[in-house]
């Protein structure tokens, strides 16, 4: 069995997570058969790399890494080999599609959220670094075969913000046809447009409960107009669905002003 070397398993690692996917790597540091120490397992989202004899240990080995957690350690298999086992997940990463006037704001609000930035556009005439400074990348793009170029995993979030309904309509229906599920989809668009492009996506075939994870139109209502405001809205979304909330304001939340109103009722309680 050929052994993997520290140079191949780093070079797994770091190609999974530029594709945004997960990685892990194992390294045995004792064994009871001295000759494994040293030997190493990877792991790259999709696939394994390397072995440690036998088809029963690498699975048990495989399971591991693919549940390890963020926090590096050592795990001891019930063979009694000890791996030393460190996992690596990517940043998450927004993916603008369309590089209009919406999309230079959100491109802002995606970095200072710590998100990795992509815009893709048709037009190489938006699609500059000049105008996305705080893009990670951009791409020109052809609407038809939008994530060619782009990894769109569960890590993902997802902005449809291209200049025609048609565009919006043709990526959603691409990214229906992967299966993927990221982590947040967003389409632009009015009401009456959502739901044609819901209908005829429907009447293709695509499944209804995929459907019905779409945020369109997209963004929470904070009565956003200009396209910065558009951007906040949908940055708020994002961090919404992926932290979780009530999206009520703190105030309301927290109703302050009604435990006051009782005090007042009741008058301060005296210490005994």
């Amino acid at each position: 069995m050929k052994r993997l070397d520290v140079a191949e398993a780093l070079s797994i690692a770091r190609r999974a997570i530029a594709a945004g996917q997960d990685a892990a790597l194992a390294v045995v540091v004792s064994a009871p058969e001295a000759g494994l120490v040293g030997a190493r397992l990877a792991w790259d989202g999709h696939a394994h790399h390397g072995g440690l004899g036998s088809a029963d240990v690498d699975d048990e080995g495989h399971a591991l890494l693919e549940a390890a957690p963020d926090v590096p350690g050592c795990r001891t298999l019930a063979c009694g080999i000890e791996l030393y086992v460190e996992r690596w997940s990517p940043r998450p990463e927004i993916v603008i599609v369309g590089a209009g006037h919406v999309a230079r704001p959100l491109a802002t609000v995606g970095r200072l959220l710590d998100f990795r930035v992509t815009v893709l556009d048709d037009r190489p005439e938006l699609a500059t670094r000049e105008r996305f400074p705080d893009a990670d990348r951009v791409i020109v793009a052809d609407f038809e075969r939008p994530f060619a170029d782009v990894a769109v995993g569960p890590r993902t979030s997802l902005v449809l913000v291209t200049r025609g309904h048609r565009h919006d309509y043709d990526c959603l229906r691409a990214l229906a046809a992967t299966g993927t599920e990221p982590s947040y989809v967003g389409m632009i668009g009015s009401r009456r447009r959502v739901r044609a492009a819901f209908e005829q996506l429907a009447a293709e075939g695509v499944d209804a409960v995929w459907l019905s994870r779409i945020h369109a139109p997209l963004g929470l209502d904070i009565g956003a107009e200009s396209p910065a405001e558009i951007a906040i809205a949908v940055g708020a979304e994002i961090v919404l669905a992926s932290r979780g909330g009530s999206g009520r304001p703190l105030s309301e939340k927290a109703d302050v002003l009604r435990h006051v109103r009782a005090l007042a009722r009741t008058g301060p309680v005296e210490a005994s």
